[in-house]
């Protein structure tokens, strides 16, 4: 038997709301404390246990990439306020995931945002090409839950794909994506003699050899490479090291082999650290992420497609609603470790911020709905750019400002003007 029926049921419609953000990383967060700021009634869907994805859950080192947005600006300010040690009242772009989970949940609360956790969306209502709804499954059961405009910042663009919004995957050419990660953190580190690369492009030489090159040997495939960050606790790193290919984040199986792939490797990671990175002698994993790391997945078609060359060009769009972005090409590499060859990082040579048209937030026929974060319409070269999560909490501050624009004006989000929204950017 290769299909079921399902017999028909009621679904009990939970509640309505103006505004519903589907996924609770830093674009989702900022798209519903921007909404509820602006006058909306705001319900946050998240199916893990807490907010943040990536930049909490995801156990995500540090902020990488800037952008130009007094959101973003406010999250880094209140990390700061909640910083220990040497870093107390500092900006800083380390992440104490802990710490940015408390600030979250307090920017939320001040917004009015209604959180719930532990529920996954399902599937969609539809009224027309217009999303009027989503479905969630959880503990509670199957229940709907209706709004006036929908922002998916799940990542994958899972409620943009229910909806029937045209998408891509990964690279142009063959789909390939970039591979994944789940990060990891270990104590008892040197840190006054701690070599810490934090770029595949970095390399050090000791008296057994270079770093990198020793990392691609003794290190199995398709990892092999040296990460490294300083977190905000003495002694502690977060390792960006483990690797796995070939892996659609919008597959459960093999989302399940990358969980098992990623932590087999975890054991010469830290044999490789102890035996040859100066300070990590005595190092021992203490934690390791409870979301793996997914860098790239579906490309939605929007109304403007982010491309190479706006990048490259730093590219001023009257219609911005991200602005001041800025990162380099984070391409890893697509069959193995290391850096793919598309990708440049410490060499990069454009020291310009440029901007994001409203038109990548706007699927191109489905209405109701607005993209936020990593799922906008550009390129796959374009996209290893603006993936990075200060550049997706800008996305999302705009998303969740179009939303509530949206439902004051009663109109749709396709027909509004950027510059409606510039002035809460």
């Amino acid at each position: 038997m290769n299909t079921y029926t399902e017999a028909a049921r009621d679904i009990p419609v939970a509640g309505e709301y103006d505004v519903i953000v589907a996924g609770s990383g830093p674009a989702g967060v900022s798209a519903a404390v921007m909404a509820g700021r602006l006058g909306s009634k705001v319900l946050l869907v998240e199916w893990a246990n807490s907010v943040g994805g990536i930049s909490t859950s995801g156990l995500m080192s540090h902020w990488t990439g800037t952008v130009t947005s007094p959101l973003y600006t406010e999250i880094l300010t209140r990390m700061a306020e909640k910083n220990e040690g040497e870093d107390k009242g500092k900006i800083v772009p380390q992440i104490n995931p802990e710490n940015l989970k408390a600030v979250y949940l307090e920017m939320l609360a001040d917004a009015g945002v209604k959180i719930l956790l532990y529920t996954f969306v399902c599937g969609v209502i539809m009224d027309k090409n217009r999303v009027a709804g989503i479905i969630t499954e959880s503990k509670s059961g199957r229940r709907a839950f209706l709004g006036k405009v929908f922002v998916d910042g799940t990542g994958d663009g899972d409620v943009a794909a229910f909806a029937g919004a045209e998408y891509t995957k990964g690279r142009e050419s063959d789909g390939k994506m970039q591979p994944c990660t789940l990060m990891f953190k270990v104590a008892g580190v040197d840190m006054s003699r701690a070599v810490l690369l934090g770029s595949f492009e970095s390399t050090y030489q000791t008296d057994k050899g270079e770093l990198q090159a020793l990392a691609k040997e003794h290190i199995p495939y398709p990892a092999g490479h040296l990460l490294v960050y300083k977190s905000t606790l003495p002694g502690i790193v977060t390792c960006n090291m483990t690797n796995c290919t070939d892996i659609d984040g919008t597959s459960a199986e093999d989302l399940t082999r990358a969980e098992l792939v990623c932590r087999s490797q975890m054991p010469a990671i830290v044999k490789y650290l102890r035996e040859f990175v100066p300070g990590f002698e005595n190092c021992y994993i203490i934690s390791a992420a409870s979301l793996m790391g997914i860098r790239e997945t579906r490309h939605f078609k929007g109304l403007y497609t982010l491309c190479e060359d706006d990048i490259l060009t730093a590219r001023q769009f009257d219609g911005w609603v991200v602005r001041g972005a800025h990162f380099n090409f984070d391409v890893h590499n697509l069959t193995g470790a290391g850096l793919d060859k598309t990708g440049v990082q410490h060499k990069w040579k454009q020291p310009n911020g440029y901007t994001i048209p409203y038109g990548c937030l706007i699927p191109e026929r489905v209405d109701g709905l607005i993209l936020s974060g990593r799922n906008i319409s550009g390129t796959h070269i374009a996209h290893s750019n603006y993936r990075v999560m200060p550049i997706c909490a800008g996305i999302g501050a705009a998303a969740g400002a179009a939303a509530a624009v949206a439902v004051k004006t009663n109109r749709q989000p396709r027909e509004l003007e950027a510059t409606e929204l510039q002035k809460y950017l």
